[in-house]
């Protein structure tokens, strides 16, 4: 196979068209080439209305002896370790069902050691379902809910793979979650993303992968206390949040998976003297906008079939701050992720077609462990619930969320809405439940980014309030061998502050299983 890249193609392109641009690039005919597959397709509309696709595709040809400079290797591999005949009394435990839980589950199921997962929240498809009724009827589920379950909070996501690095672990990642059912697409697209849909599908054939290797994974079971003797962990206490019966694992290797929302177990660790540090994160509200305008704005052109735009803003602003766009949703929702009772947290969904009439964006600005005005190291999650809490009274205190329209926020004049809310809002005034800080660098930013992508701000588009679970907002800190300051407490992914996304919390989970592997070997 050889790779021919820089194929400049019209939308509404079809195979018979790629192939003519690869005979064209390659000096040949047609009849040449026996197949190809697309590698990467991008979406040039630097010269609107004109917009074009830009492919680097894989080629078969009848003879490729001319072509030796071009030649390459092409496979599809997911997870892959060599089995090794570990002598352990006890199973490592993997503590949340996230994508670095996951994955660090299914790297150490691959190598022969038989993890035992267990995750608080519920299997997937019951989650949904009480995802759903809480989304209708206000009824949450502290255990079980957008944040909480077999996937972890990306499960209720756009399913966004991109990342801003490139290397084997992303591409195995990427690779693994394409074995696993999600879309084609992912392997070539440049902004590859699986869709909330399909994450569903995916994570179940994951999850039935683990099990196939000899591991287990446990549902409906929270973790409750960690075991530790002479600086060592040696155990777990488990709880079943069903019927709270309670139960003990005996483990020498446990990996804290549990994402940036399970804020019982940061204190459960700062009881435990585990070295914990303040960390940066940042904070705002969710703007709503037609998806229609802003496929306007970035193609400048109604008529072209193309998928739904995306975008990505930020501006730096006098006062020091920095407010930017984040997780993005083409033809998606605002969805309520609260995982508290009396709080309100929103986050945003996309399915993978992303068709849905309305787009939206977080809008955040930076926020430093100096705005916490302590020297805790869990200040950051009291800021956090302190803006979460006031965001619950502000929506009426019965889990809708704030909302106001762009105009009325910038200017405090009633606006007419260009957008139907894609959840359920109370109207107010979002000054009420946000720092003032946030408050007003949002009022200056606004502004700026419309100046960077028309209709962005426009007057009649919808913010919702609030977003404050980006990231996490403390560290738990970990050494060369990505174990705590308790020996055999293994910190991962996006909750201990080493991660951002799906790929790069996966990625976190892969190198987990790796160092653990080594510590035993080495032991």
């Amino acid at each position: 196979m050889i790779k021919v890249s820089n194929l400049i193609l019209e939308p509404n392109f079809n195979n018979d068209k790629i192939k003519q641009k690869i005979a064209s690039a390659l000096k040949i005919n047609v009849s040449e080439i026996l197949d190809f597959i697309i590698l990467k397709s991008s979406i040039d509309a630097r010269r609107k209305p004109k917009i074009f696709y830009v492919l680097t595709c894989g080629v078969t040809l009848f003879n490729e002896r001319n072509f030796s400079d071009k030649k390459f290797e092409y496979n599809i591999i997911g997870v892959k370790y060599n089995k090794v005949d570990f002598n352990l009394s006890n199973s490592p435990v993997v503590v949340g069902f996230g994508p670095s839980g996951m994955f660090c589950a299914l790297a150490l199921s691959e190598m022969g050691l038989k993890p035992i997962v267990i995750e608080q929240g519920a299997d997937v498809d019951t989650r949904d379902i009480q995802v759903k009724e809480f989304w209708e009827t206000g009824k949450l589920n502290v255990n079980s809910n957008v944040q909480f379950g077999e996937g972890g909070a990306g499960t209720f996501s756009d399913g966004k793979l991109n990342t801003n690095v490139n290397n084997s672990y992303c591409l195995t990642v990427i690779n693994q979650f394409y074995l696993s059912g999600a879309p084609k697409q992912i392997l070539f697209e440049a902004k590859p993303h699986i869709g909330s849909d399909k994450l569903k599908t995916v994570v179940k054939n994951i999850r039935m992968q683990i099990i196939k290797n000899g591991g287990k994974v446990m549902f409906n079971t929270q973790l409750s206390d960690i075991l530790v003797k002479n600086n060592r962990v040696c155990g777990i206490k488990a709880k079943n949040v069903l019927d709270n019966s309670e139960f003990e694992i005996k483990t020498e290797n446990l990996v804290l998976a549990v994402g940036h929302s399970a804020k019982q177990v940061y204190y459960m660790l700062k009881n435990k003297n585990v070295m914990l540090e303040q960390k940066p994160f940042a904070m705002g509200v969710r703007i709503e906008q037609l998806q229609s305008d802003i496929n306007f704005s970035q193609y400048g052109n109604k008529n072209l079939k193309l998928p739904s735009a995306d975008y990505k803003l930020v501006t730096h602003l006098n006062n020091g701050r920095s407010v930017f766009t984040f997780c993005m949703c083409p033809g998606g929702q605002i969805v309520n992720s609260a995982s508290e009772e009396n709080t309100v947290v929103t986050n945003g969904m996309s399915n993978f077609l992303r068709d849905g009439k309305n787009a939206n964006s977080a809008v955040l600005v930076n926020v430093t462990p100096s705005d916490f005005n302590s020297t805790d190291p869990l200040a950051g999650v009291e800021f956090q619930s302190k803006y979460e809490s006031l965001a619950f009274e502000c929506g009426g205190k019965n889990y809708n969320c704030p909302a106001q329209s762009v105009g009325e926020f910038l200017t405090g004049k009633k606006c007419e809405l260009k957008v139907k809310p894609s959840l359920k809002v109370t109207y107010t005034n979002l000054k009420n439940c946000l720092p003032s800080f946030v408050y007003d660098s949002l009022k200056l930013a606004l502004p700026i980014l419309n100046t960077k992508l028309k209709n962005f701000a426009d007057s009649g588009n919808l913010l919702v309030g609030i977003e404050s679970r980006s990231s996490s907002p403390v560290t738990i800190v970990r050494d060369d061998n990505f174990e705590s300051s308790i020996k055999g407490l293994f910190p991962c992914g996006e909750g201990a502050g080493y991660a951002g996304g799906i790929t790069t919390s996966a990625v976190d989970g892969l190198k987990t299983a790796e160092h653990i592997r080594d510590l035993i070997l080495k032991n």
